[in-house]
């Protein structure tokens, strides 16, 4: 039997509404020429940068590998490597990580990947009660707890960003 899904709904609200997890959705109007994605998300929904988390996909020893950071900081290569017990990691190539996530860069969504691929979240993501990351589209974010954005994914949380 075929999962339902939400009509105009991403792969990302699609997933949420098939695992039954609470979220809200929020959209905003997207400036193409916004230098970090993140930080518009931010300002545009009046919501703090520590809250919102942007998505990233590594090349760790030969497997690509989501992070979880917020969008404040930056992702630590070296932490995320550790994390998942390789010995290198390198930011992937962004066409790359859009093929393998089906998302474009600026949209790439931790949830409804076209496959699963191994994730860290950052551990500061459970300080908050909840956390915004990208829905799968450049101007919209789906708000829910970190702990559900853990279970979904499969995640791993560690302390993977930098200030």
């Amino acid at each position: 039997m075929a999962k339902k899904k939400a009509p105009g709904g991403t792969p990302a609200t699609n997933a949420l509404t098939s695992a039954g997890t609470a979220f809200t959705l929020h959209s905003y109007d997207h400036d193409p020429r916004s230098a970090s994605y993140g930080e518009e998300a931010a300002a545009a929904l009046g919501i703090p940068v520590e809250r919102v988390f942007k998505t990233l996909l590594a090349d760790v020893d030969g497997t690509l590998t989501v992070a979880v950071v917020p969008v404040s900081g930056q992702l630590d290569l070296k932490a995320l490597a550790k994390a998942v017990g390789g010995r290198r990691a390198a930011m992937a190539d962004p066409q790359a990580a859009e093929r393998a996530t089906g998302y474009v860069v600026g949209g790439i969504s931790p949830l409804g990947q076209r496959r699963r691929h191994r994730t860290v979240v950052d551990a500061s993501a459970l300080e908050h009660p909840t956390v915004n990351v990208s829905a799968g589209r450049r101007g919209l974010e789906v708000e829910l707890a970190p702990a559900d954005l853990v279970a979904l994914t499969g995640a791993v949380t560690a302390p993977i960003g930098r200030a």
